[in-house]
Protein backbone atom coordinates (compact mmCIF):
# COMPACT_ATOMS: atom_id res chain seq x y z
CA UNK A 1 0.00 0.00 0.00
CA UNK A 2 1.21 3.27 -0.88
CA UNK A 3 1.64 6.46 1.42
CA UNK A 4 1.74 8.91 -1.36
CA UNK A 5 -0.68 11.68 -1.97
CA UNK A 6 -2.93 10.26 -5.41
CA UNK A 7 -1.70 12.50 -8.02
CA UNK A 8 -5.10 14.65 -8.63
CA UNK A 9 -4.63 15.80 -4.80
CA UNK A 10 -1.11 17.41 -5.01
CA UNK A 11 -0.45 20.72 -5.55
CA UNK A 12 1.14 21.76 -9.12
CA UNK A 13 3.92 23.11 -7.06
CA UNK A 14 5.09 19.32 -6.50
CA UNK A 15 4.94 18.15 -9.47
CA UNK A 16 7.82 20.52 -10.71
CA UNK A 17 11.20 19.70 -10.46
CA UNK A 18 12.95 21.46 -7.69
CA UNK A 19 14.79 23.87 -9.96
CA UNK A 20 11.95 24.77 -11.65
CA UNK A 21 9.79 26.03 -8.70
CA UNK A 22 8.05 29.24 -8.57
CA UNK A 23 10.04 31.87 -6.49
CA UNK A 24 7.77 33.42 -3.83
CA UNK A 25 7.06 36.77 -4.39
CA UNK A 26 7.91 37.86 -0.75
CA UNK A 27 11.56 37.34 -2.52
CA UNK A 28 11.31 39.30 -5.99
CA UNK A 29 13.22 42.49 -6.50
CA UNK A 30 12.75 44.64 -9.49
CA UNK A 31 15.93 46.17 -8.81
CA UNK A 32 19.26 45.92 -7.39
CA UNK A 33 19.97 49.65 -6.18
CA UNK A 34 21.82 50.30 -9.28
CA UNK A 35 21.17 52.68 -12.34
CA UNK A 36 18.25 51.83 -14.12
CA UNK A 37 19.81 51.68 -17.96
CA UNK A 38 17.39 52.29 -21.01
CA UNK A 39 18.45 48.54 -21.95
CA UNK A 40 17.15 47.14 -18.48
CA UNK A 41 14.10 49.07 -19.48
CA UNK A 42 13.61 47.39 -23.02
CA UNK A 43 14.21 43.59 -21.89
CA UNK A 44 11.69 44.06 -19.19
CA UNK A 45 9.59 45.62 -21.58
CA UNK A 46 10.01 42.16 -23.86
CA UNK A 47 11.00 44.13 -26.93
CA UNK A 48 14.43 43.69 -29.11
CA UNK A 49 17.07 46.18 -28.03
CA UNK A 50 17.04 48.42 -31.24
CA UNK A 51 17.53 51.90 -31.79
CA UNK A 52 14.03 53.11 -31.84
CA UNK A 53 13.31 50.85 -28.34
CA UNK A 54 16.39 52.33 -26.92
CA UNK A 55 15.24 55.99 -27.40
CA UNK A 56 11.65 54.71 -26.00
CA UNK A 57 12.98 53.61 -23.23
CA UNK A 58 15.36 56.60 -22.24
CA UNK A 59 12.00 58.83 -22.76
CA UNK A 60 10.14 56.18 -20.22
CA UNK A 61 13.52 56.95 -17.61
CA UNK A 62 13.41 61.25 -18.41
CA UNK A 63 9.35 60.71 -17.24
CA UNK A 64 9.44 57.85 -14.39
CA UNK A 65 12.78 57.94 -13.93
CA UNK A 66 13.59 54.38 -11.82
CA UNK A 67 9.91 53.63 -11.42
CA UNK A 68 10.24 53.20 -14.92
CA UNK A 69 11.12 49.66 -14.45
CA UNK A 70 9.81 49.46 -11.66
CA UNK A 71 6.12 50.02 -13.53
CA UNK A 72 6.93 46.78 -16.39
CA UNK A 73 8.58 43.88 -13.67
CA UNK A 74 6.04 42.58 -11.09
Amino acid sequence: MSTSQPEASRSPEASRPPGERCTPDAVLHARTGTEVSPEDVVLAAGRDLTPRNLEWAKRRIETDGPAALDKLLP
